[in-house]
């Protein structure tokens, strides 16, 4: 084996790229910065909603995340820690942008759940957790703000059980919740970890550990506190379920921590575990198979188009997540949709907004290049197998709709600019009626307040002011070119038909009824849920 094989292997085996979901507000990208701040990347830490700090977190880039203190766009941050290197992709919790979130998880080896310890698992946290079931990629829970009072841990625990259906095994254990939150107890090791306060949780926070039969944890915790954690032990030691790493990295089994973003109780210990227990990056499929990470090959698909990160260049960047080989700076290599050959001239790395030139990167890694116009969502990208495409980057129908067009005609070409470089970047598809030109047109989103952002960035990176006026429709239907006679096509009052970017008949309906109604007047008529 080679000096250059070993460097390679030794990269992968150090990489953890994961994501990280959750249903709104359960302090995802709060956890997330905590991350970065124990890797070192940042030397104070700032809550989307912090009150004591006027700093917005690191991983909401965009203007109206930090006024809105939400996640609109999944973001992308790197950082060393314990000779790991980590690739963390924050994604948004808001169910409207949902596909976003489903297509980076496509880009993770394993997921970070983030539960609410007073809310337990809700709706969005349970699409999420579906879609990593399909994958059968690792799910690790993080049961978050024990700081406050909320549900008592075993029937989080059960509700996650009920839920989710996947069992659960504790890797810690809390002692105390609410105000009388002191730490945790961490099973493997076998150790009372209890924390004191970081500076509001914007620094490190310190731990004692030792042995539960120390007296000094007596005095620590008190006599209730101490005998109820000595009860709950036990009880976990005879009715839970035993840690089994095969059915973890199976995805039939949760691994369990409990801890407090906000506070960084039990941020780090969390972290420690997570990185020991999630593989590298693992091998992908492709038309060609199975692609093993360690092989000699650089290979990649592209998951995620960003326009206009650096509103002083009006740039374009596309995320590849790199799945084989050693990628280099300014190496030539195939786009195989198109079948061209792409020199990767200028790639960065992110930690959010800032941005580095990187020289080389690995498999694990996500990489920013610049895209001039010909990238889209699921292309593949190759060295040396310039047939090998990746699959599996899902499409999505959209479920509301709207007229769009320029208040001011002279914006016009600005205003066609803007709707083309969001649609690439998946947030948005556009669609026209026949005949007609692109004065008008009909946007599809999956969730209603894409529209908001819509309006929010053309304005601000475009600088073009909207007239949008939402549509009864709610269900769309491609139909199959072969199938479909333009000139006795017989329509429902209620239904229209329209044409996708790539001018496919498309139909869009208000009701389930009409799609049956219209197919029933069309003999041979063929309608697909999704862009063929």
């Amino acid at each position: 084996m080679t000096e250059q094989n070993l460097s390679l292997i030794d990269e992968v085996r150090r990489r953890r790229t994961f994501a990280i979901i959750s249903h709104p507000d359960a302090g995802k990208t709060t956890l997330t910065e905590k991350f970065l701040l124990y890797g070192g990347a940042i030397r104070e830490a700032g809550s989307v909603k912090s009150r004591r700090s006027q700093k917005h977190a690191v991983s909401d880039w965009m203007e109206i995340e930090k006024q809105r203190g939400i996640s609109v766009a999944s973001s992308v941050l790197q950082f060393e820690y314990n000779n790991f290197c980590i690739n963390i992709l924050d994604t948004p919790g808001h169910q409207d942008f949902s596909e976003d979130t489903y297509r980076t998880l496509m880009a993770a080896d394993s997921a970070v759940m983030v539960i609410d310890s007073a809310k337990g698992v809700e709706d969005q946290t349970k699409k999420l957790f579906h879609v990593c079931k399909m994958r059968g990629i690792p799910i690790f829970t993080f049961i978050n703000k024990m700081d406050r009072q909320g549900k008592d841990p075993f029937e989080l625990l059960e509700d996650i059980e009920n839920v989710l259906g996947i069992r659960s095994c504790p890797v810690n254990w809390p002692i105390g919740s609410g105000k009388d939150f002191k730490g945790v107890f961490n099973r493997h090791k076998n150790q009372v970890e209890l924390f004191n306060d970081g500076n509001h949780g914007q620094s490190i926070a310190k731990s004692t550990t030792g042995d539960i039969s120390d007296e000094k944890f007596n005095t620590l915790l008190g006599d209730e506190l101490h005998e109820q954690l000595l009860n709950d032990i036990e009880l976990l030691d005879i009715a839970g379920d035993n840690f089994d790493l095969d059915q973890i990295l199976n995805g039939e089994l949760t691994p369990v921590f409990f801890g407090s973003a906000l506070t960084n109780f039990g941020v780090e210990p969390f972290l420690e575990s997570f990185l020991e227990i999630t593989p590298p990056p693992k091998s992908r499929k492709s038309n060609l198979g199975d692609i093993d990470a360690e092989s000699n090959n650089f290979s990649g698909f592209i998951f995620k188009i960003q326009a206009n990160m650096d509103k002083s260049h009006r740039d374009r960047i596309a995320f590849l997540r790199i799945c084989s080989g050693k990628f280099e700076k300014g190496m030539t290599v195939t786009h195989v949709q198109r079948n061209k050959k792409v020199k990767l001239a200028q790639p960065q790395q992110f930690v959010a907004q800032d941005r580095v030139i990187i020289d080389s990167a690995y498999p694990g890694d996500i990489i920013g290049i610049h895209d001039p116009g010909i990238f889209n969502i699921g292309d593949t990208l190759s060295e040396k197998q310039s047939n090998l495409q990746y699959t599996g980057i899902p499409q999505f129908a959209p479920e509301h709709f709207a007229r769009v067009s320029t208040k001011n005609a002279l914006k016009r070409k600005q205003f066609v600019k803007g709707l083309t470089q969001l649609s690439e970047e998946g947030a948005i598809q556009i669609f026209k009626q026949p005949n007609s030109g692109m004065e008008e047109l009909i946007i599809g989103v999956v969730g209603v307040l894409q529209f908001e952002v819509l309006e929010y960035r053309l304005k601000q990176e475009y600088g073009v002011d909207m007239i949008m006026h939402t549509l009864p429709y709610r269900y769309i239907r491609w139909i199959e070119a072969d199938t479909f006679k333009s000139d006795n096509f017989s329509m429902t009052m209620d239904t229209i038909l329209v044409e996708d970017k790539n001018r496919n008949p498309v139909l869009l309906f208000q009701n389930e009824w009409s799609i049956n109604n219209i197919t029933e007047r069309n003999e041979n008529l063929v309608l697909r849920e999704t862009s063929l």
